[in-house]
């Protein structure tokens, strides 16, 4: 299996491809378009666009576009805005978001979990503003340590993850000021682990003996000893609403 596919697998029982409850992927949106909710909202890294649906079904004046280069997951994506009833105010664009460009700014712009995909944060942050209206509003995902990590964490995660402070610092740098934020709890952040392994691990179960399971359980497998022997204890992540600083 390619590894979109094994994404969207461990993926399927937990409400956004990040370590956020319900709860707190409503409470954000709600500030990210506080006075924003009949403009355009751009998602880059959307996955399945969880996140654009749900704003799309809360807010009826509301548009939105959604960027990623996993086909399936658009597919997906593009069944729940038919079965909740608002396709016709999402576009999906089957691309690099690197590449994304758009003849009309955004209002808003979500990048959770994705700034790698342009390179680490101070790319991404570069890459958004371009597309970002005056007095529009970002919200950005970023991983961060809580303390010292150990050797394998830094192995897993690379040396562009850095404290809390380091976070905001070069957030702070690149030119933006966080307004609001949410620090995922321990409970938030072993709430998605377990779905990501365990729903893996399910999908895994239900299938005849094949290649396709034995990847399913494997990368299950290693993928839970990462997590509890390598990481849990230090990892953290954190959800800003950004915006430009004069």
């Amino acid at each position: 299996m390619e590894r979109h596919e094994i994404s969207r697998i461990a993926h399927r029982d937990h409400p956004i491809a990040a370590p956020l409850s319900d709860d707190s992927v409503r409470d954000l949106l709600e500030r990210l378009l506080r006075g924003r909710s009949d403009g355009r909202l751009l998602d880059l890294g959307c996955g399945e666009a969880p996140w654009l649906v749900r704003a799309l079904a809360a807010h009826p004046a509301l548009r939105a576009v959604g960027v990623d280069t996993d086909p399936g997951a658009l597919r997906t994506a593009l069944e729940t805005a038919r079965r909740l009833g608002v396709e016709r105010r999402l576009g999906l664009h089957h691309r690099d978001a690197r590449e994304f460009t758009a003849s009309e700014p955004f209002d808003a712009v979500l990048c959770v979990g994705a700034a790698y995909a342009f390179g680490g944060l101070g790319p991404a942050l570069d890459a958004i503003g371009p597309l970002l209206a005056p007095g529009g509003a970002v919200l950005l995902g970023e991983s961060y340590w809580e303390g010292e990590p150990t050797e394998l964490a830094r192995e897993l995660f690379g040396e562009e993850v850095r404290d809390l402070a380091g976070t905001v610092a070069a957030i702070r740098e690149a030119g933006w000021l966080p307004v609001a934020g949410h620090t995922s709890a321990r409970a938030e952040l072993d709430a998605y682990e377990w779905a990501w392994t365990g729903s893996l691990t399910d999908w895994a179960l239900d299938r005849p003996p094949g290649p396709d399971r034995e990847q399913a359980l494997r990368t299950a497998a290693e993928h839970r000893e990462e997590w509890l022997g390598g990481y849990r204890d230090g990892f953290g992540f954190v959800t800003l609403v950004l915006r430009r600083s004069p």
